[in-house]
């Protein structure tokens, strides 16, 4: 966990932290990039069509793995372009899906 987020729990769970760090410098960089990984990590789409592909990789150059019908929960891990990489709520894991046919 880094520090911003460690700090952040910690202020949550009203306990007091004092920061102390050898280089000020690096305080000096925002740092988006971990709450956008966060963000990413506890994401939940829905399928919106019927008949949906789901594939080996981020294209449609994979292998069809099979199909999901709307209303099917979808469990972000990664996304890759315009394709997105997750796990299908009791189903298949670590399956890619265009972005179009994806409610998040």
């Amino acid at each position: 966990m880094n520090k911003s987020m460690l700090a952040a729990a910690l202020l949550i769970s009203g306990v007091t932290l004092t920061a102390v760090t050898a280089c000020p410098a690096a305080q000096a960089a925002p740092r988006t990039a971990p709450v956008a990984a966060a963000q990413h990590r506890a994401l939940v789409c829905t399928v919106n069509d019927n008949g949906v592909n789901f594939r080996g990789g981020p294209g449609t150059q994979y292998q069809v793995l099979g199909q999901v019908n709307r209303g099917q929960q979808f469990n972000v891990r990664s996304y890759e372009g315009s394709w997105v990489m997750g796990d299908i709520a009791g189903g298949r894991t670590g399956v890619w899906i265009h972005d179009a046919y994806l409610d998040c």
